[in-house]
């Protein structure tokens, strides 16, 4: 679901889609003074089902968008249709997206892989009674790392450490996202040191803790990563709370801690 300042969200689509096509990222800002938030937001798990005119609302919402040229649309429209996956931003803003399109792209949001099926399962959700929300639910974090050079950051997230780009925005790129698996980090361009001196390492601040499941995947991970020849703060060890962790350290000196069980 796309949020974006100014604009009220659009209801909420069902919890049943793919980790893939779950969308929950701040974008990054929009205008010329990069002033507004344009943000993705995941629903809850809780989201009930929308009926079909909303979500003949929420396709037709796309379109405007699309058409009005808010660029973390084109985001959306190239990791959710096929179709535009290899095309760019400007590309995707000039393409023609027709209605069908639109209702493509709320349909596998949700889950689905066409509109019609979509539309069956919210007709046969029709009568059902709604469940009451018992209390907000948090579904998940994501940690934001500031950087010097947005491209040059993807590239080391992608080729070191074998994440996948979910987006930049901007141009030059002054905000983007990667992501592997379920960790997702945001890169925010700043062009100023962060921290005094040296107290980032000396003191280990971390800018980011991702985990891992089991002791063997925390041990190859760190063989993957050492063999990529990945700059580390902290080797593999066991920690006396019974984890085991390694810690990376990015070209802008940020800290990233990988933990696992130890056995």
């Amino acid at each position: 679901m796309l949020a974006i300042d100014g604009f009220r969200s659009f209801g909420r689509l069902t919890n049943q889609r793919p980790a893939r096509y779950r969308f929950h990222a701040c974008v990054g800002r929009i205008g010329a003074h990069r002033k507004g938030n344009a943000c993705l937001l995941q629903p809850p798990h809780c989201a009930p089902m929308p009926n079909i005119e909303n979500l003949k609302k929420q396709a037709k919402q796309y379109l405007r968008w699309h058409g009005e040229r808010y660029y973390p649309v084109a985001a959306a429209i190239r990791a959710t249709l096929p179709q535009f996956s290899h095309l760019g931003d400007e590309d995707i803003l000039r393409a023609t997206l027709r209605l069908a399109d639109a209702q493509e792209l709320i349909a596998r949001h949700a889950g689905f892989d066409r509109w019609q099926a979509l539309i069956s399962r919210a007709d046969a959700m029709k009568g059902r009674p709604k469940k009451s929300a018992t209390r907000p639910v948090l579904n998940s974090t994501e940690a934001q790392l500031y950087v010097a050079d947005v491209k040059a950051s993807c590239a080391f997230y992608t080729a070191k450490l074998g994440f996948e780009v979910a987006f930049v925005y901007g141009d030059p790129p002054f905000y983007g996202q990667v992501h592997r698996d379920n960790a997702r980090l945001n890169l925010r361009l700043v062009c100023e040191p962060v921290f005094c001196g040296n107290i980032r390492e000396r003191e280990q601040l971390l800018s980011a803790s991702i985990t891992l499941a089991t002791p063997a995947e925390i041990k190859k991970l760190f063989l993957e990563f050492q063999a990529s020849d990945v700059g580390f703060s902290q080797s593999l060890k066991k920690e006396p709370w019974g984890v085991r962790t390694f810690i990376i350290k990015d070209p802008d000196g940020n800290l990233v801690l990988f933990a696992g069980p130890a056995e």
